[in-house]
Formats: C-alpha cells, sequence, structure tokens
C-alpha cells in the first residue's frame, strides 16, 4: 500500500508511469491528509506493508520524522517511508553558482522559515550578494516581499529581511528541528530538471535506517529518465518563462505534466498554463536584460 499527503504527487512521472497509472491497473495507492493516517492504517493491517511517500521541503518534513519516530516507539515493523525531502539553503546556493544565474533576489518561503528561521539565509545573501525577503502566501505578503527586493536592488543592498513576522521567529521551531536532527541525517539529492546538489535533502539515521522504504525494499540507487522535452530545470532557476519551452501547453500540461513545475499547482508552469498561456514580447533592445526574482519552497 502506497499513502501519499500529495494529490498532485500521482501524475508525478516515473521512469515508465506514473501513481495513477499504477491505481488503474489495480495498486493501492492511496491520498491520506497526514502520514499518521498511513500509521494508523498500518497498526490495523499488521499484515500488509504500508508505505508512506514522504516528500517536500523543510515544511513536511517534521510531521513525517514525528511519524516515524512514533512507528518505532510503538513497534510499527510494517510501516516505512520513502524519502524525498529537500532543503532550500542548498539550492539557492546551486542556483547562485550557475553561470548561467540571472536571479537577483530570492523570495523565501514562509512556511519554510516556520520550522527553520532564518539562520542560514545570512551567509547566502552576502557570499551572493542577493537579496533575500521571507514572505508569506497571501497577495499582499507576495507584493510586500516583492516591493523590498526591489527596494533592496535600487538601494545596492543584499541583506535578509523577514516580511512575515506574524508566523516567522528567527530562530524558527526549535522542537521541529530537534525532531528532524534526531530522526534525519543530510545527504546528497537530486532535483528534476536540476541534477545532483550536495547536502540538499534528507534520509533517515541509522537509527531509524529499518523504516527506510528503499532499504526495506532494495530499491536503491534507482535512476528516473526526465523527459528529454521538459525544460523546467531552466524554469526553476529563472532562465527561461514556461512558455518559452516547446513542450509547455502541448505535450505538457497539468493533466499530463513532464516536468515539476507542472506537476503542482503552486509550479510556475502550471500557474503560467491557467492565467497566463500567451507570450508577451519583450520591447525592443531589452533583450538580455531581464531581471529575475525568484521563490523555492
Amino acid at each position: 500500500v502506497i499513502f501519499c499527503s500529495f494529490g498532485d504527487m500521482l501524475r508525478v512521472p516515473g521512469s515508465g508511469r506514473d501513481l495513477f497509472k499504477v491505481k488503474s491497473e489495480g495498486g493501492d495507492v492511496r491520498v491520506v491528509y497526514s502520514p499518521l493516517d498511513a500509521l494508523r492504517i498500518a497498526q490495523r493491517n499488521p499484515d500488509r506493508q504500508v508505505v508512506f511517500f514522504g516528500i517536500g521541503f523543510e515544511t513536511t518534513a517534521p510531521p513525517n520524522a514525528m511519524t516515524v519516530y512514533q512507528a518505532k516507539k510503538l513497534g510499527i515493523a510494517n510501516f516505512s517511508l520513502l524519502v524525498s525531502h529537500v532543503r532550500v539553503p542548498p539550492a539557492i546556493d546551486a542556483i547562485m553558482n550557475s553561470p548561467d544565474c540571472r536571479v537577483q533576489a530570492f523570495l523565501a518561503a514562509g512556511h519554510v522559515c516556520t520550522v527553520m528561521g532564518i539562520g542560514e539565509y545570512p551567509e547566502l545573501a552576502e557570499r551572493h550578494r542577493v537579496p533575500i525577503v521571507v514572505t508569506g502566501f497571501e497577495p499582499l505578503d507576495i507584493l510586500e516581499g516583492i516591493r523590498r527586493a526591489v527596494r533592496q536592488l535600487e538601494a545596492g543592498e543584499h541583506t535578509v529581511e523577514n516580511a512575515y513576522p506574524r508566523a516567522v521567529q528567527t530562530e524558527g521551531s526549535p522542537a521541529a528541528q530537534a525532531m528532524l536532527a534526531d530522526v534525519f541525517e543530510v545527504t546528497d539529492r537530486a532535483w528534476r530538471g536540476i541534477g545532483m546538489i550536495p547536502a540538499s535533502g534528507w534520509r533517515l539515521s541509522p537509527a531509524y535506517r529499518e523504516y527506510d522504504a528503499e532499504h526495506r525494499f532494495s530499491v536503491t540507487g534507482m535512476h528516473t529518465e526526465e523527459s528529454t522535452e521538459c525544460r523546467s530545470g531552466e524554469v526553476l532557476q529563472g532562465l527561461i518563462k514556461p512558455h518559452e519551452c516547446e513542450a509547455f501547453g502541448t505535450t505538457c500540461t497539468p493533466r499530463n505534466p513532464l516536468g515539476a513545475t507542472m506537476v503542482s499547482s503552486e509550479g510556475a508552469c502550471a500557474a503560467y498554463y491557467l492565467y497566463r498561456r500567451l507570450a508577451t514580447p519583450e520591447a525592443a533592445g531589452t533583450a538580455g536584460t531581464r531581471e529575475e526574482v525568484t521563490s523555492l519552497g
């Protein structure tokens, strides 16, 4: 039995099929509200192996870590976690180190910083001389984040600002961080469309390795072939707009996504598909001067 909390993940293309296809062929794939729901189902069905697909940034990692902690505490041996968690700061570093980088400012995701705080960002802002503004997700939050980023760019500044103080504290959540440190350890992680980014992910620590689905079912070292048509990696790095990808809106749609940015309803390609499908021609003489503000998480 495979469980996940994000319905969008059922459409993520694999090497030959996605989870929707697996489900249509009779596989037991379910969407649940919480990883603890999957743990309770495992507890009630000790004769079945239950795998929870743990994905997302630092936001979703603590509840998944807590679930594994509870599985071990309760001795529920038929539950395991397929870990695909990623970390934001190493991704920012990788994007800024790219020789083709055009990103000039970052909006740091408020839900990530609610967990992890903002302590990892000042060094990145200083080293790469790039403004980083922590924002929420309401329209006014986004606008305020953009306003602060633009103000810094115009003033030649590159600091970290917290524009989401009603939710984000400088230190984040110590309890959540302690749970992450206990259950997970930092590892290299391959990002769809970008490639391997050192120290950009988590995996279960040795103390919880028996709950790692990769090890339990001997599926370590698997490599997924990505679509050669998809340019989502360039979209993620701010190198192109979604509509500049030849597959956009034709072979790649929210119903049949080829890349990560079209899978999620929060992805750049999915947003362009729904709200801005027409290309906007650049004014004469402005090619190559476009500024980019990007958001991860």
